[in-house]
């Protein structure tokens, strides 16, 4: 989230600045923030309104409804921090104390490799969660999601130790996981929102992410970026139950703008690759099927168990230590083993495995693409990582598969692929700002024509590469 100093705002609303500090302080300013001895505004924050007029008695007239109820389909394009505060201010009578805000992610290269310590690339994109929030001393955890219709409640001491089955599920796990490593003892009451549809942009992981700050700033904690990483991680595998590697939290935590994150799961090392001033303009196109997914629902499990089940094999015939089947791991086996052995695996193994060594080296191709300012190269390791996952890792959906067909077919795309598991959700690609216009109407009329009952479900949107998530 950007932010603005009095001085600035004070410019911005034709305002005298020793006014601006005022309000600042009466709490008239939605997200205003003292940090040391300076007022912080968010640059999104709207012009205070002037108490005497008939439009601040309007705003300022008690509003009885204790929940918010969201309408469906329900996503924001824009404006999502001021929709939470808002909703905040109208459920608690009082202006939220706190917002934050933790970005989406896509993933040009090295998709489903993470979970058995592949090589991934990422960005964070400037469309995300955002959470506008105050302390509850009692230690009890209020929270509600504009996208969803119920609120959930719950104790940071005494978290159910079962999933409830609803949208809180990651919550909940995020409350156990970092319990684990520091004590609670104030809980929240909080609203959030989200920017663009539900599925394939790692909104769960930006969900838990932005809930874990929020309870670490009210309980005074300092995480390290590797600590926010695995305890979101371990709210997914744990309690969650999805066999996912840390791409999303990693994406959301690491990532610079105008620079490609290229990370080693293996290790964790990871370097930020800046955008080389040789490289042609472009943009980030989300294409989204108007189908949303739960992984831990869908076949994604599956599809890593498989993996593992190759690679525990290829170490049985050649003759590894194959330890225990839930800590075997791709990076494990050579290539050469691989390639030794892959006739001797079952044909649904082989795809998997086939996949995780191609998505490998593409990822290394892709870095170094990037690099040297290549876009085009880049872009068609994209649409390969793409062919890769419909034929050899075997997800998507007919709409998603017509999506992907249709980008291949376009003018002006780069490079696209699934966004994300790749079961329902989106379509991510690396557009030339030249031809967005003639891009989204080929795709929408392309996809519509296919897909006539997603009408009005559909949509597309444009991002670019944002930064990662703020630690409080």
């Amino acid at each position: 989230m950007e932010y603005m100093n009095v001085k600035e705002a004070a410019k911005k609303w034709d305002l005298p600045e020793r006014r601006v500090t005022a309000l600042c302080r009466a709490g008239r300013i939605i997200g205003a923030r003292k940090i040391g001895k300076l007022w912080m505004i968010p640059s999104s924050a709207p012009k205070p309104l002037d108490g005497r007029t008939k439009e601040y008695a309007e705003q300022a007239r008690p509003v009885h409804s204790y929940i918010v109820s969201p309408t469906f389909p329900r996503y924001t394009e824009e404006g999502a921090h001021m929709k939470a505060v808002n909703a905040f201010e109208k459920t608690y009578k009082y202006l939220p104390p706190y917002t934050a805000f933790t970005p989406y992610r896509v993933c040009p290269i090295g998709a489903h490799s993470d979970h058995n310590l592949g090589k991934i690339t990422g960005f964070a994109i400037d469309k995300g969660i955002h959470i506008a929030y105050g302390p509850k001393q009692n230690g009890v955890v209020e929270i509600q999601s504009l996208q969803f219709p119920k609120r959930a409640q719950w104790h940071v001491n005494s978290t159910p130790e079962n999933k409830q089955g609803d949208w809180a599920d990651h919550l909940r796990g995020a409350t156990i996981a970092l319990h684990h490593r520091y004590p609670l003892r104030v809980g929240l009451c909080a609203i959030i929102d989200g920017e663009l549809p539900i599925g394939g942009l790692s909104s769960s992981a930006a969900v838990i992410i932005t809930f874990i700050n929020a309870l670490c700033t009210l309980n005074n904690i300092k995480l390290s970026e590797q600590e926010l990483i695995q305890t979101a991680l371990e709210a997914e595998n744990k309690y969650v139950g999805v066999a996912c590697g840390k791409l999303d939290q990693s994406c959301e935590v690491y990532c610079q703008k105008n620079h490609l994150l290229y990370m080693d799961i293996k290790d964790d090392t990871y370097e930020l690759i800046p955008q080389n001033t040789k490289m042609k303009p472009f943009k980030i196109a989300i294409f989204f099927s108007g189908l949303e997914r739960s992984l831990a629902s869908s076949k994604f499990n599956m599809r890593v168990d498989e993996l593992r089940s190759a690679v525990y094999a290829l170490k049985a015939f050649s003759g590894m230590e194959y330890g225990k089947f839930g800590e075997t791991n791709a990076r494990d086996v050579p290539w050469e083993v691989y390639q030794q052995y892959k006739d001797r695996l079952p044909q649904n193994w082989r795809k998997r495995a086939e996949h995780w060594y191609t998505e490998f080296d593409r990822v290394e191709q892709g870095a170094e693409a990037w690099r040297r300012g290549d876009l085009e190269q880049f872009g068609r390791l994209i649409f390969e990582s793409g062919r890769s996952s419909i034929e050899n890792w075997e997800t998507g959906s007919p709409e998603l598969i017509k999506l992907y067909e249709i980008m291949t077919q376009t003018q002006g795309i780069y490079g696209g692929r699934f966004s994300g598991a790749g079961f329902k959700g989106c379509c991510m690609a690396l557009i030339d700002p030249a031809y967005e216009g003639s891009i989204l109407e080929k795709v929408e009329r392309d996809y519509l024509s296919a897909f006539p009952n997603l009408e009005g479900k559909y949509s597309a949107h444009i991002c670019h590469s944002a930064d990662g998530v703020k630690l409080r």
